[in-house]
């Protein structure tokens, strides 16, 4: 076997970062020289996340090649610089589906179809999916925490793939919780040595234990975790919460040797770590020398992870500034009751991203008019883009009634309508336009120059696009198409045509392929213009 597995399992309570952890140590073992791949397996029985509600779930993460994944996913790509496939997000509907349509396939030659063999069989399939010349070490996140019953068929998948690969080519990682009690000034360890119970209780005994922490750790505490989880002294991870930024959490795990450790168990060769420029990078965007206050206008803005990656490549452009981006989330719906000046006081850019229904459409539009009208650097994203044509519409040409037909069917003047390979299409699940597609800049725009390019890739997520039928009156009335599909049919961009001011809405989700080291231009762009418009304005 050439493809060395790491799983990572969680305990005592969810949202502990294993994500964040499996990317940081994604990024070490890079930088040590291995080539790394990455795996989420969600034990939810949606088939992908794609029909989930974002307050439920937060974002779903698109994959280049076309996969509604797991936010978590998103972490992985921007902490460790990998790209995700199809292959990196399997849920338990996913799985499930297989099987059953083997059996109706008549796969199983009559036999009794069972968890055990025939469900783990599968998710060991998907695990072995990552086995490709280019990969050296896989990791796979297994969802949820340990105990709960829709874990068990993944948790037992992988003790069976750890006794058949042998122990030096799979290991366990168990990320955990240490709880710091105010009221009795202590931090207790029983919890963890409870979730590591419940997986022995299953077979799996985890080599390294990672522990999450608000409070340093004792080397007492250490060595109490050790003797009561039957584990060495040096495979127990102190991960206390870092103070700044997510970024700072590979150079915390480097200093506990976590990378190390794990390459030792693999029986593979410490190769040397050079984290100079990483150091270096990060003591510059913990010194940042400007602010910028950014309003992200959304329909889900009371869940923090629905709009995961716009946050992220907002810090991520501030990054390129040395500026500190402070978000405001504000309820597109405020904007249909409230004084847009006030919502937007002391603003420097706006925000309108994605989403689907037409609660808070109009607010959008209110927002998007404002930002148009008194030159507020305004990036539109998806719906945020259809609301910015929509609002050009009914203001520059009279069409008050202008709107997409998603909202308004029986419009005069759908400038959104459904896309035509949509027409007929009933299934919810996986049938958008999805993934990387072409674009095609028009060499005069904005964007060209913010792209530095003619082409570019970007990735999609929609039903709904821009009228090609009144393009003709939109482009007289001073709107530029400034991105199309190769074959000039699809409106990609849009941005006005005779104004200095940065307003543009893209189709496509430019938040996915923003990378902290490497902004993504539209995010760069709208920093870099509400930085110029303050300092005009000092």
């Amino acid at each position: 076997m050439n493809v060395k597995h790491i799983f990572i399992t969680g305990g005592v309570v969810s949202s502990l970062g294993k994500g964040i952890t499996a990317a940081a140590l994604a990024l070490l073992l890079e930088k040590r020289g291995y080539r790394v791949a990455m795996q989420k397996l969600d034990p939810y029985f949606n088939v992908d996340p794609g029909t989930m509600n974002p307050y439920q779930h937060g974002e779903v993460f698109v994959t280049a090649d076309g996969a509604e994944t797991d936010l978590d996913l998103g972490h992985y790509e921007r902490i460790a610089g990998i790209d995700c496939t199809k292959e990196s997000n399997f849920t338990s509907g996913k799985i499930y589906s297989n099987v059953i349509a083997r059996e109706r396939a008549g796969g199983y030659l009559g036999g009794t179809v069972q968890v055990i063999p025939h469900i783990t069989d599968e998710i060991k399939a998907a695990m072995r999916s990552l086995h490709r010349p280019d990969v050296d070490i896989a990791i796979t996140e297994i969802g949820g925490t340990a105990g709960d019953i829709e874990s068990l068929p993944f948790l037992e998948a992988a003790r069976q793939f750890r006794l058949e690969a042998g122990r030096n080519n799979a290991l366990f990682l168990h990320l955990t919780l240490v709880p710091y009690i105010r009221a009795a000034g202590e931090l207790k360890t029983k919890p963890s040595q409870h979730s590591v119970a419940v997986l022995r209780g299953i077979g799996i005994t985890p080599d390294l234990l990672v522990c999450r922490t608000e409070m340093p750790l004792e080397e007492e505490h250490l060595r109490k975790l050790a003797l009561f989880c039957n584990l060495p002294r040096e495979c127990v991870i102190e991960e206390r919460d870092v103070r700044n930024t997510i970024h700072e959490v590979p150079l915390e795990l480097a200093a506990q040797k976590l990378d190390e450790k794990t390459l030792e168990l693999l029986n593979l060769e410490v190769l040397p770590l050079d984290l100079d420029s990483y150091r270096a990078w990060l003591d510059d965007i913990l010194h940042p020398t400007a602010q910028c206050t950014v309003a992200v206008v959304g329909k889900y803005v009371r869940c923090q992870d629905a709009y995961k990656s716009v946050y992220e490549a907002l810090h991520h452009a501030g990054f390129a500034h040395h500026a500190r981006i402070k978000i405001r989330p504000i309820d597109a719906e405020d904007f249909e009751t409230g004084d847009p000046a006030q919502l937007l006081k002391d603003v420097d850019a706006m925000v309108i991203p994605g989403g689907f229904g037409n609660r808070g459409v109009a607010g959008k539009i209110i927002a998007a008019g404002y930002a148009r009208k008194h030159a507020l650097p305004c990036l539109g994203i998806c719906l945020g883009m259809q609301c910015m044509v929509i609002e050009f519409a009914r203001t520059e040409l009279g069409w008050h009634d202008a709107n997409s037909t998603e909202f308004d069917p029986e419009t005069a003047h759908p400038v959104i309508d459904l896309m035509d390979d949509q027409r007929n299409t009933s299934a919810k699940g996986g049938t958008m336009r999805l993934g990387g597609y072409v674009c095609r800049l028009d060499p005069a725009s904005r964007c060209a120059a913010l792209y530095g390019g003619s082409e570019v890739v970007e990735r999609h997520r929609h039903r709904y696009e821009f009228n090609p039928v009144f393009r003709t009156q939109l482009e007289e009335a001073g709107l530029r198409i400034a991105g199309t599909t190769p074959d000039g049919k699809l409106a990609e961009i849009v941005e006005p045509r005779n104004s200095n001011a940065y307003y543009i809405g893209c189709q496509f989700h430019p938040e996915f392929r923003s990378r902290p080291r490497q902004p993504h231009p539209l995010f760069d762009g709208l920093i870099a213009a509400a930085l110029k418009n303050q300092q005009q304005g000092e």
